[in-house]
């Protein structure tokens, strides 16, 4: 693995992007690819399935890659992650088999404005089936938490708390050991959306005291449809399965079934075993990269990209002014310009962002605006992408016709 990380990421040494779009999906390093492809080359069977030699493989490619993510999140047994096709099917999961079964009427869920709709529409969902009542803890203006408003918030009749760990579009942190706490008083669980955290930042389960905890392979420079949640197993035990099918049973009958252990009775049918391949390979080159490293690079082109963004007039940048409070993701608008003119513009001159609410409309409403525009770095971006992003934003208005 060489210093000039682009170079180990294939698209990034054959394409001419800046490409500033890693908050919605990471590029992928060759490692990823190879471990794909030699699942499908060397060990490509149904896993759990067979007896033979190939069959066996892929149950121990499988498994090893449950052992990796549970030691990625600092899960106490690897019976604690289920592999799930990315963090949207994590969060239903556990609002399907979990919220379901534990909330009723008069019951309350308490989420935040700035949730992803991925950690919106499933709470919703277990409301209107239920009778429960939907709470949300508001932002203050730069997108942070007051745990003050927070802990008001949760009351007696609080049964569940999902709260993301850092925002899709502020790249604000918020205090998840400190909310888990103020759940934990009142007997609610915790469900974190770790779609953008675990890219950016060490994320240990056991001490943010996350009851469970959903992420994405793709955004953690694995590949598309896989995912995992974490979820104590104490919880796992008790909840119903979330779909139904082969290879979740231990039986069947013409009058019922008896499920398989935890976590098998949550993954019906056949599981993605060469994208569970990938997804450890994602999390070796992670781990051997560093989060060190990966924090010094992310901070150094947000800090830089900050301060040139701020000194450019008409545009504005939502959340703080702190690039350390970013994680990487600047979010912002242009004076008179639709987003999706200013993405358009960049585009024209291989400057990749993304343009839109960013599937976070009740925070793009809280702040007072219909789309935005993202620029989101990892940690293979570098000057040259900051350079080319800031070369082409500076000429936006003029090329709208209007006289700076």
């Amino acid at each position: 693995m060489s210093t000039n990380y682009k170079a180990d990421f294939p698209l990034l040494a054959q394409r001419d992007v800046a490409y500033l779009d890693s908050a919605a999906t990471a590029q992928r390093p060759q490692c990823v690819l190879d471990a794909e492809r030699e699942f499908y080359t060397r060990h490509n069977a149904n896993p759990l399935r067979g007896l033979y030699p190939l069959s066996i493989e892929a149950t121990e490619a499988l498994e090893s890659a449950r052992t990796a993510v549970a030691r990625f999140l600092g899960a106490a047994q690897s019976e604690e992650i289920v592999f799930t096709r990315n963090t949207t099917e994590g969060l239903n999961l556990v609002a399907y088999s979990y919220g379901l079964s534990h909330v009723k009427a008069g019951d309350e869920i308490l989420i935040s404005t700035m949730e992803h709709h991925s950690n919106i529409l499933p709470w919703q969902m277990v409301c209107r089936q239920t009778g429960a009542q939907l709470k949300f803890m508001e932002c203050e203006p730069d997108g942070s938490l007051d745990l003050n408003k927070v802990e008001a918030l949760i009351t007696a009749r609080t049964r569940i708390v999902a709260l993301q760990q850092v925002s899709n579009v502020l790249g604000r942190e918020y205090p998840i050991r400190a909310v888990a706490e103020l759940a934990h008083r009142v007997g609610a669980v915790l469900v974190v959306d770790g779609a953008q955290s675990t890219p950016h930042l060490p994320v240990h389960v056991q001490e943010l005291g996350a009851d469970f905890l959903a992420f994405s392979g793709h955004k953690l420079y694995g590949p598309m449809g896989i995912g995992a949640l974490y979820g104590r197993r104490e919880l796992l035990e008790e909840m119903p399965p979330f779909l139904t099918g082969g290879e979740m049973i231990e039986s069947v009958t013409r009058e019922g079934a008896v499920f398989a252990e935890v976590p098998h009775k949550f993954e019906a049918g056949t599981v993605n075993a060469a994208g569970a391949s990938g997804l450890h390979a994602a999390i070796d080159y992670v781990e051997r990269v560093g989060f060190d490293t990966i924090h010094a690079r992310e901070l150094s082109v947000t800090a830089d990209a900050l301060a040139r963004m701020r000194a450019l007039p008409h545009v504005r940048i939502l959340g703080s002014d702190q690039a350390e409070e970013h994680n990487g993701i600047l979010t912002f608008v242009v004076d008179n310009v639709h987003p999706h003119d200013v993405s358009e513009l960049l585009a024209a001159d291989g400057v990749a962002v993304r343009a839109g609410h960013h599937c976070a409309e009740p925070l793009h409403r809280f702040l007072g605006y219909h789309a935005t525009v993202r620029a989101s770095f990892a940690f293979y971006n570098d000057k040259t992408d900051v350079d080319r992003l800031i070369g082409s934003l500076s000429t936006v208005r003029g090329r709208m016709g209007y006289d700076d």
